[in-house]
């Protein structure tokens, strides 16, 4: 992963509502959801959904494949994945085994 590409990952998930629909299908992975029971699960109207689902698409965080005339949107766990490699790769100072135990510090697995 390059910067370019995880500035605009996180650009993508600066918006509360654009995190909540990426961590719900995150949660709905590999099945994903269509439109409707996003906006149902999250109590959005639906109108309200596309400016989000295009900004999410547009940086690879989702995808959309046409179910008829739905529209199925999934997480792309594998950039996600790529994105927390990124922000780690270094972490510190390439002795991964402090990174455990600063996790255990904070009280995380």
């Amino acid at each position: 992963m390059n910067t370019d590409t995880a500035t605009a990952v996180f650009e993508s998930l600066a918006s509360g509502l654009r995190l909540e629909v990426y961590r719900l299908l995150v949660r709905k992975a590999p099945d994903g959801l269509v439109a409707g029971d996003i906006a149902t699960a999250l109590d959005v109207p639906p109108t309200n959904l596309s400016f989000h689902f295009k900004a999410l698409t547009r940086a690879g965080l989702i995808t959309v494949t046409p179910e008829g005339r739905y529209q199925r949107y999934r997480a792309n766990i594998p950039l996600m994945l790529d994105t927390i490699a990124y922000l780690t790769e270094s972490c510190c100072a390439d002795q991964p085994e402090k990174c455990i135990e600063l996790r255990a510090a904070a009280g995380q697995r």
